[in-house]
């Protein structure tokens, strides 16, 4: 009867050591430091009286006083943050911040990457442009293209100079014809009264 009687009280405490959430209780963990820049209220910055509880599996505990909420994510040893704060009652999470935050940040890292703003820039001849000056306005628009940007090739004429207007066309597709391998002409060539033009983008 001894030997039983102690089972039953190991088994009482063990059951008292066991967490709301259904685990072994944690080592409390130190409030996170928030700094006024973060973009998420945690813990004791939370203002509502209540929130909408999600534990770090993703379930749902229902609606709790603030107290109730911080106290759980503290017995869990992360952090309760307010991931929805214009929702009624605002929904926080209990989760780790400082890996929440550091998940952030990389995905906005992946982002900035991924996000390439396309500029147009442009390079300005003549009609009788000599080929070294054009071999030079070559290798500078190839490091446009490259970077990912769209180049525009422009060929001003004045007054006389519009009768030569077949070698203009013609210089424009010499240029097409050797960045034909990082780019690839937009559209056809425009010409405005005075103005030759074309618009390379890279391929």
């Amino acid at each position: 009867m001894i030997q039983s009687a102690w089972i039953k009280l190991k088994n009482v405490v063990k059951q008292e050591e066991t967490s709301s959430l259904g685990r072994p209780r944690r080592r409390n963990k130190p409030v996170t430091p928030f700094k006024q820049s973060d973009k998420y209220r945690v813990n004791n910055r939370i203002r509502a009286e209540e929130v909408r509880v999600i534990n770090e599996e993703g379930e749902q505990l229902g609606i709790q006083p603030l107290s109730e909420a911080t106290n759980l994510a503290r017995e869990a040893g992360l952090d309760l943050v307010e991931v929805a704060p214009n929702a009624s009652p605002p929904v926080c999470k209990i989760i780790d911040y400082g890996k929440f935050k550091y998940e952030l940040q990389k995905k906005e890292s992946s982002a900035k990457k991924n996000r390439t703003e396309t500029t147009l820039k442009e390079v300005k001849l003549r009609y009788c442009t000599d080929t070294g000056d054009l071999n030079t306005k070559l290798r500078q628009a190839r490091k446009f293209l490259e970077n990912g940007s769209k180049v525009k090739f422009s060929i001003r004429f004045r007054g006389r100079e519009r009768a030569f207007m077949r070698l203009g066309r013609e210089k424009l597709d010499n240029i097409v014809e050797r960045l034909s391998d990082v780019a690839s002409q937009d559209g056809s060539s425009n010409y405005n009264g005075s103005q030759l033009s074309i618009i390379l983008e890279p391929s």
